[in-house]
């Protein structure tokens, strides 16, 4: 309940998963192209993730591993991670890799995210303090949620360093030092 509010957890869980239905469900409504609301056993249908946590709690469903943690991304993570665009795939990548890896038991998103994260981290600070104006548009389109924060917040701090170094205000020695003891002889 702590992210109750937080809108990027919900932009997360309105990720799509696609579900294979172990029960029978009438008056669902969640297929838009079935004349009836009636869903059978072994209808695949995508639904949104939170939809999908919770019939899965009510073991009405399995839930399928989601495109974005699928080999082929995987292989190209381990191929070049910082080409590999995240975006596209899933933007809140991380967060919901998190989210779904319990859903679906598989112990192995975990190792995928981190490292991913790991790899793409160290690209992402260097191009955020190194990067012309021009490379980092591009660069940026790539970049997930968490990543574009990440990023961003490197920017200002080099920007704030750099505004440090260049004359703004610095280390002063206190005025207490300043003043000479007087002697009680």
């Amino acid at each position: 309940m702590e992210k109750y509010y937080d809108i990027d957890d919900i932009i997360t869980e309105e990720e799509t998963v696609s579900v294979i239905f172990q029960k029978a469900a009438s008056g669902v409504g969640i297929d838009p192209s079935s004349e009836t609301d009636f869903v059978e056993v072994g209808s695949k249908v995508e639904v949104p993730f939170w939809l999908a946590h919770e019939l899965q709690l009510r073991q009405a469903i399995s839930v399928n591993v989601p495109t974005c943690f699928n080999q082929k991304t995987r292989l190209e993570i381990q191929a070049d991670s910082a080409c590999v665009d995240l975006r596209s795939r899933c933007p809140y990548f991380y967060e919901f890799g998190c989210k779904i890896a319990s859903t679906v038991g598989d112990r192995t998103i975990g190792f995928l995210l981190l490292s991913a994260f790991k790899s793409r981290y160290k690209e992402v600070l260097t191009k955020a303090h190194t990067a012309a104006l021009t490379a980092t548009s591009r660069f940026s389109m790539i970049l997930t949620k968490e990543e574009t924060s990440l990023y961003e917040a490197a920017q200002s701090s080099m920007a704030a360093f750099k505004k440090w170094r260049m004359g703004g205000p610095r280390f002063q020695r206190a005025s207490v030092l300043g003043r000479k003891r007087k002697s009680t002889d």
